[in-house]
């Protein structure tokens, strides 16, 4: 059994605060593509809908998905939003990056 990614309180904080300002669920889907300078990168985006495939978990009625597919590159993952004199971000802390990049928006397995 794969250990679906989890949210932090302040993620789900901030994903419902996004999801109210633009009238729509506070459902985040993290999807990872090929790409970027470690070679795998995360894409947030905001969805209207859970397909039947996706894994979920909640906080405070706040949905993250992910698709089979990227489930297996971020099992046990854990995503933060965290703000800096740097700036605003949502991280996602990844216990099979085995690389990163500086900015923490890419990782390598």
């Amino acid at each position: 059994m794969t250990t679906a990614p989890t949210l932090t309180d302040a993620a789900a904080q901030r994903i419902a605060a996004i999801a109210e300002k633009q009238a729509k669920p506070a459902i985040l889907r993290l999807s990872v593509e090929g790409g970027g300078c470690s070679g795998f990168q995360y894409r947030f985006g905001l969805a209207d809908v859970v397909d039947s495939d996706d894994s979920v978990s909640d906080n405070a009625g706040v949905k993250l998905v992910v698709d089979p597919v990227s489930l297996d590159l971020i099992a046990g993952s854990t995503v933060d939003f965290v703000e800096s004199l740097g700036g605003a971000a949502f991280r996602v802390e990844n216990p099979q990056a085995a690389a990163g990049c500086g900015c923490g928006s890419s990782f390598g397995i």
